[in-house]
């Protein structure tokens, strides 16, 4: 089977299990630091604020990240970067442990955190394809991002079992963990060595925002998950939903943190087992549209097994848009390019993620959480309706073939 063959080729487990302790790790510290940051304020706008900590660093560092991922050893800007996650683990579990970590102080240790993410997210995805086979690839892309869920499902629980045992336990943790993802990406085989570079300037810096202008597919999948995790992206909002929503406890945020991942994981198992092969761009549209169908039914729930069925929905839906971009993306891109598209690709998956925390967070301020979650996957509906016009070509694709 495919899989057999992706899980067999020399360096992808190295890759894959770089990525999955790296996300097991920032899982472990993201619960801890949510909770602790909501803990001690009460207040979303804390909440909005961790995500904006996440998401300035992306935009100013995109384009510089772009160009030292297309000139320099992947797997040692990878190493640089899950090193200094593991200190910064490490300082946060020294502060916890010494009671010295306050607010502020978190928020430094999210702006870093971001900074390294920056670096660290675009640069694995760009070294992916010189390690597989373009034949290989969205099956490849597909068993990591399974991997990848099941540390998703994983880190969430242990980060919030571990703060409900001691508050230093999820940071001490994740500090080995970005250790162990560290000697893993250092070890990767690669398939081939990489190209000469060009020289730097103007063009070559914002190749990659041309490149993705140039093909409206692209630009569609693309700007599509941005605008729709943007709206109907819930996840900031956990801590709220699981304390005055829900009335539970931290045990439950790990849970509804990781029932998205358990969603997320069944589908890329399939997607594995079976790619994409007919439709792609109309199933694409459609899981979209579930995304923010389900978005809407876990904003109005008050029942913890619906809350997190509905999440297990999110995050199956959105695994099928994931899949399907980063397909794109890796086939469309040439080699000495994939730097600074995947530094782009990352900046609008960041811009959905950490900015939709920041906009959830903010509405969740002055509206509530109910009422923010219900706006945001109306939202996602209406920007599926919208893009079918906007870029009509992208239901259109039928397959993935590079």
């Amino acid at each position: 089977m495919q899989q057999d063959s992706v899980l067999r080729h020399p360096g992808y487990l190295n890759f894959a299990a770089s990525r999955v302790f790296s996300s097991l790790s920032f899982q472990c510290v993201a619960i801890a630091m949510g909770w602790m940051i909501y803990d001690r304020t009460h207040s979303a706008f804390a909440l909005a604020l961790v995500g904006l900590c996440q998401f300035l660093p992306m935009v100013v560092l995109t384009f510089v990240v772009g160009q030292v991922a297309d000139r320099f050893d992947r797997r040692r800007i990878g190493l640089v970067c899950q090193l200094i996650e593991a200190a910064v683990a490490g300082i946060l579990a020294i502060a916890t442990w010494q009671d010295w970590l306050t607010p502020a102080g978190i928020l430094v240790a999210v702006t870093i955190m971001g900074a390294t993410v920056a670096f660290e997210r675009p640069t694995m995805a760009a070294l992916l394809p010189s390690i597989m086979p373009a034949a290989l690839l969205q099956p490849a892309i597909a068993t990591s991002t399974s991997m990848m869920q099941t540390a998703l499902i994983v880190g969430p629980s242990l980060g919030g079992l571990l703060y409900g045992l001691d508050p230093v336990a999820p940071f001490a943790v994740a500090a080995v963990l970005f250790l162990v993802a560290s000697i893993n990406v250092i070890s990767i085989r690669m398939e081939w060595a990489p190209t000469k570079r060009e020289p730097v300037t103007m063009a070559s810096v914002f190749a990659g925002v041309s490149f993705i202008k140039s093909r409206p597919v692209m630009l569609g999948t693309i700007s599509l998950d941005l605008f729709a995790v943007l709206l109907g992206g819930a996840t900031a909002l956990l801590p709220m939903f699981a304390r005055d929503i829900l009335h539970a406890g931290p045990w439950s945020l790990g849970f509804l943190r990781a029932a998205p991942a358990i969603g997320a994981l069944v589908m890329s198992i399939v997607l594995a087992r079976k790619p994409l092969t007919t439709r792609v761009g109309a199933k694409m549209l459609w899981a979209v549209a579930i995304f923010g169908m389900a978005t809407i039914i876990f904003a109005l729930s008050t029942n913890i097994a619906l809350s997190i069925l509905a999440l297990l929905f999110v995050g199956a839906s959105d695994t099928v848009s994931v899949v399907v971009r980063s397909s794109l993306v890796q086939l469309l891109t040439p080699e000495d390019m994939r730097g600074r598209v995947n530094a782009v690709n990352s900046l609008f998956i960041g811009t959905s993620n950490q900015l939709g925390e920041f906009e959830s967070g903010m509405l969740a301020g002055v509206m509530g959480p109910v009422a923010a979650g219900v706006l945001g996957g109306v939202g996602t509906i209406i920007v599926v309706l919208l893009w079918t016009r906007a870029f009509p070509d992208l239901a259109k694709v039928k397959t993935l073939q590079g």
